[in-house]
């Protein structure tokens, strides 16, 4: 069986490319490699027995040759930052997964090969279209005491006095969030809207047509490969980065909170589930670790893991388009049998090995966080020392 796997050269990309080997695949990677992403060009882990393909999703005839012969698709391309440029997030993420599915229709009804026995689509999508998530006031005397509620995005004013948390509109208290279920989604920022067109995109026109598609919304993918370049690309990073440069983890807002990280290979493992899993098919999934954590804990975690007796520096920071709290509720993926098996430990562990293997590119994180500075994604609190 043949499989493609776009932005095969990435992080959660890769993983899945040598998962599929090891079982027998013949893999294709079709991946750009973007510069911000991949400055140095095709990394050194891109393995030769699978076809690697240089080319943009966004590009239908090298979607087209990409296509043929193949049999299953791991749709994992992605652009994912913070800065404005809002049309890219559509074009990489939405249409391009809608090309595929066309592409895939067209070349079924010809007969001319390409596309057709494609016998499952798998969508990486992400935690992000949850938005704030759903909350609810746990004030006894609130009128909206217990009710769930789908929260609206932070205003700019309330992030500016440094009030961080969701507070309920008819008790003007903070409310507590509730865990994110997939039948739930409320974006706020390009990316997060980007990645629900794409899931809508896949899921309804898939079952519309007959191409069994599935989404999965993963949760913060953490591990080795994860690019060292990208700033959206994590926390762990960021934070490692300043550690091994003897200079406190920054964090933003308070510290407080809430979110799951995931290890790479619970990821590559929930792919390989719905891949096999007729039950998985025209659903959306979450991938997350089913444990949560505040910001401000992992990053003296990861302190105490590397040695080092450095305190995070909360500055009274805040970065646009975050949310609150995101933590998932998995249960739906349990139920085909999926499980995570990795905590915090594991990924820890995992990603310093790999992170002594690979230099030391500080001057990249102060170049990403000034460029976000400049275009107004990070910024401070009013009456804070920045």
């Amino acid at each position: 069986m043949k499989a493609l796997v776009t932005g095969g050269a990435g992080f959660i990309g890769s993983h899945l490319v040598d998962r599929l080997l090891r079982e027998g695949y013949d893999v294709r990677i079709l991946d750009n490699l973007e510069p911000r992403v991949h400055p140095r060009g095709k990394p050194s882990w891109v393995p030769g027995e699978a076809e690697f393909v240089r080319g943009d999703v966004r590009d239908l005839e090298v979607m087209r040759r990409a296509l043929d012969g193949i049999q299953v698709v791991f749709h994992e391309a992605a652009y994912q930052d913070y800065m404005p440029d809002f049309s890219k997030f559509f074009h990489v993420n939405s249409v391009s997964t809608a090309a595929i599915l066309e592409l895939i229709l067209e070349r079924t009804r010809s007969g001319a090969g390409i596309g057709a026995g494609v016998e499952k689509v798998v969508v990486a999508s992400s935690q992000a279209v949850y938005g704030e998530g759903q909350y609810c006031c746990r004030n006894l005397d609130c009128p909206r005491h217990g009710q769930p509620t789908a929260a609206p995005g932070r205003s700019e004013e309330q992030l500016r006095r440094g009030v961080w948390d969701l507070i309920c509109a008819a008790c003007g208290r903070p409310m507590t969030n509730l865990p994110l279920r997939e039948a739930y989604h409320n974006p706020r920022n390009a990316y997060a809207i980007s990645k629900l067109a794409q899931e809508l995109a896949a899921v309804h026109l898939g079952q519309l047509h007959g191409i069994p598609t599935v989404a999965l919304r993963y949760s913060i993918v953490q591990g080795p490969r994860q690019s060292l370049y990208n700033q959206y690309s994590g926390v762990c990073r960021i934070f490692c980065m300043r550690l091994l440069n003897d200079q406190p983890p920054i964090i933003y807002e308070d510290g407080l909170q809430k979110r799951d990280y995931t290890h790479i290979k619970d990821v590559v493992e929930a792919n390989m589930t719905v891949l096999k899993e007729v039950r998985a098919d025209y659903r959306v999934f979450n991938v997350g670790s089913g444990r949560e954590i505040t910001v401000r804990d992992y990053a003296v975690k990861l302190a105490e893991k590397m040695g080092k007796a450095i305190t995070p520096m909360i500055p009274g920071s805040y970065r646009v388009g975050d949310n609150r709290h995101s933590v998932s509720d998995v249960s739906r993926l349990r139920e085909l049998g999926w499980q995570p098996a990795f905590g915090l430990d594991r990924i820890f562990d995992d990603y310093l090995s790999w992170l002594d293997t690979q230099g030391n590119p500080a001057t990249y994180l102060q170049q990403a966080e000034a460029a976000m500075r400049a275009q107004g994604v990070i910024r401070q609190v009013e009456n804070s020392q920045g």
